[in-house]
């Protein structure tokens, strides 16, 4: 468009543009362009993950290698660690305080070495579930990738460093008389319920920790009170003994002791069904479920908002 001045020259204006006019939105639209980051719906977002299985895997065994590289004993810490733990804990519980009340020293101290390892399990996964965002800000915000990776990597190095230290929990449980029989098949599915499990609330705490990074320290506190009100150390039946029974119920349905005691009816000879609350698989089959679908949605509602601000 051109017109003339008053000095008789003549002037050229630009045309007008057809995008004048249009909202951002609506520029968006008109040329296909995407929120970057934007949230995909929940099918894709579980069609990228397995797309980003083999770089899941790989992160989780880098970490697990990691982890005590500067130690000399490496990767015997995996073991050791849980294994000291359990010498405290008999020591104080078993000698001192009767613990193992109802039970023999040849059940008591597989019962006490497979609860400490089955709680690790969890309590390991819910720590590093914690910081899987807010400890790898780099990462986030460098690559683009389902952030749900990072919480179900933690949660699947944690499961290889329990079958890693499982080799111990055998030759413990055969040292004092659980020799392998067919009940030991049943490690399998407990080991699957309890990973389904502590990768949904390890998807839980990642989302609460990438906004409150604070939550870190306060979770230790929060694990170690719901290990002592699980069972880890004593049989909760034996010792509520005379209590309300409602208690004994609590402390018995709660996912933890759930786990604990299937693993420990598999793997040791004297500690048999009686010691289990009625309808045990379906429970541990329902927490794994709840925790691991809900945990999961609710992950990926906040996966825009991950790494930003």
């Amino acid at each position: 468009m051109s017109e003339t001045t008053h000095d008789g020259r003549v002037a050229v204006s630009d045309r007008p543009s057809p995008d004048d006019g249009l909202s951002a939105a609506d520029l968006a639209a008109k040329y296909g362009l995407a929120v970057s980051g934007a949230r995909p719906g929940l099918v894709e977002y579980v069609r990228q993950l397995w797309g980003r299985r083999h770089f899941i895997l790989a992160f989780s065994q880098a970490k697990l290698t990691a982890q005590y590289s500067q130690a000399k004993l490496g990767q015997l810490w995996q073991v050791a660690t849980p294994l000291l733990n359990a010498l405290v804990y008999f020591l104080v519980f078993g000698l001192i305080l009767g613990a193992d009340r109802g039970m023999g020293r040849e059940v008591y101290i597989p019962f006490l070495v497979t609860g400490v390892f089955v709680f690790t399990f969890t309590q390991s996964s819910v720590m590093a579930g914690v910081r899987a965002i807010s400890g790898n800000l780099g990462l986030v915000r460098a690559l683009h990738f389902p952030r749900a990776a990072l919480p179900i990597s933690f949660s699947l190095q944690q499961l290889q460093q329990l079958l890693f230290s499982m080799i111990v929990l055998f030759a413990v449980a055969v040292g004092f008389g659980s020799y392998p029989r067919l009940s030991w098949l049943l490690i399998l599915p407990v080991l699957v319920l309890q990973f389904l499990f502590n990768t949904g609330l390890a998807m839980i705490m990642a989302r609460m920790g990438s906004k409150t990074p604070d939550l870190a320290q306060l979770m230790p506190f929060v694990m170690r009170t719901w290990m002592y009100g699980s069972g880890v150390m004593f049989s909760i039946p034996i010792m509520l003994e005379g209590k309300p029974e409602w208690i004994a119920d609590v402390l018995q349905w709660n996912p933890a002791a759930i786990y604990m005691d299937l693993m420990r009816f598999a793997l040791i000879d004297g500690y048999g069904s009686e010691h289990l609350p009625p309808h045990v698989w379906a429970v541990a089959l329902g927490w794994s479920l709840l925790v691991a679908v809900g945990g999961f949605v609710y992950f990926w509602k906040a996966e825009e908002r991950y790494g930003r601000g």
